[in-house]
């Protein structure tokens, strides 16, 4: 039997890259966005859900249950980026990001369990991102969001495997996506005390946006998961350095990996 998934933020980059790669093989893939008519070209259904609303995201799970009787597996997704001075960036901006980026999936996360326990089983994969292992120079708003998410993974996935659950963690690196359109930054006034700093780091993360690795790679790792009958609590993907940069944030003194992140984003 074809297993029913569900991918939050389905429409582009990596979730859309998800979504076509299981769809050609044989899953029945549903996929989300805000804006599912604005979507055309899809090769999967998309639904229309908003992570930000709890109504939206109870209406979408109950109507794909409606149609397919089950919900094997959940890809946490959707989620958005966000730059800027932490002293700068506005508090209500913050508060936005947060309930896209942590709120949205715990929200996805509890409307689907009743379901999975019913069927006594189910996957639910939260795609995170290396940053959230590190607090990043004006990525640390974006840090904090997808570090959260990887502790509460940790907390529910042990409290949901007497049900058959398995919950589990896929941190990305740099994939070339088009997320810097859609992410919030603070504009670099002239009178801002983090004016040249702020502008080296964000044309180079711009740099490794736009370098980034091809995102049918995260597809491939999210298959394998998929059939793992018992997958780990969490998974890395992307470029080597990426990968890297959390074994050496382990093993290093904190004001040497300092060091080295200030070098790297030429601080």
């Amino acid at each position: 039997m074809s297993k029913i998934i569900l991918i939050t933020g389905g429409s582009t980059g990596i979730g859309k890259a998800i979504g076509e790669y299981l769809h050609n093989r044989g899953f029945t893939v549903y996929g989300t966005s805000r804006n599912p008519q604005n979507c055309a070209n899809s090769v999967f259904p998309l639904l229309a859900l908003d992570v930000r609303n709890a109504a939206s995201i109870q209406h979408t799970i109950a109507e794909v249950i409606r149609i397919s009787g089950r919900i094997d597996v959940v890809i946490n997704n959707a989620g958005v980026g966000i730059v800027g001075p932490i002293e700068e960036i506005p508090t209500d901006e913050i508060r936005n990001h947060f309930e896209t980026n942590l709120f949205g999936p715990i929200e996805v996360i509890k409307a689907v369990l009743p379901q999975m326990r019913d069927q006594k089983s189910g996957l639910i994969i939260n795609i995170t991102s290396i940053a959230g292992y590190m607090g990043l120079p004006y990525r640390g708003v974006y840090s904090a969001s997808k570090g959260a998410l990887e502790l509460l993974t940790e907390a529910v996935r042990i409290e949901t495997k007497p049900f058959g659950i398995e919950i589990t963690n896929v941190a990305p690196g740099e994939f070339s996506t088009n997320i810097a359109a859609g992410r919030y930054h603070v504009p670099n006034s002239p009178g801002s005390a983090y004016r040249e700093t702020y502008e080296r780091t964000l044309n180079l993360i711009n740099e490794q946006v736009g370098g980034g690795d091809d995102p049918i790679k995260m597809a491939q790792a999210i298959y394998k998961i998929i059939n793992t009958p018992k997958p780990n609590g969490h998974y890395k993907v992307g470029p080597f350095m990426s990968r890297f940069s959390i074994v050496l944030k382990r093993i290093l003194p904190d004001k040497l990996y300092e060091r080295m992140l200030m070098k790297h984003y030429r601080l």
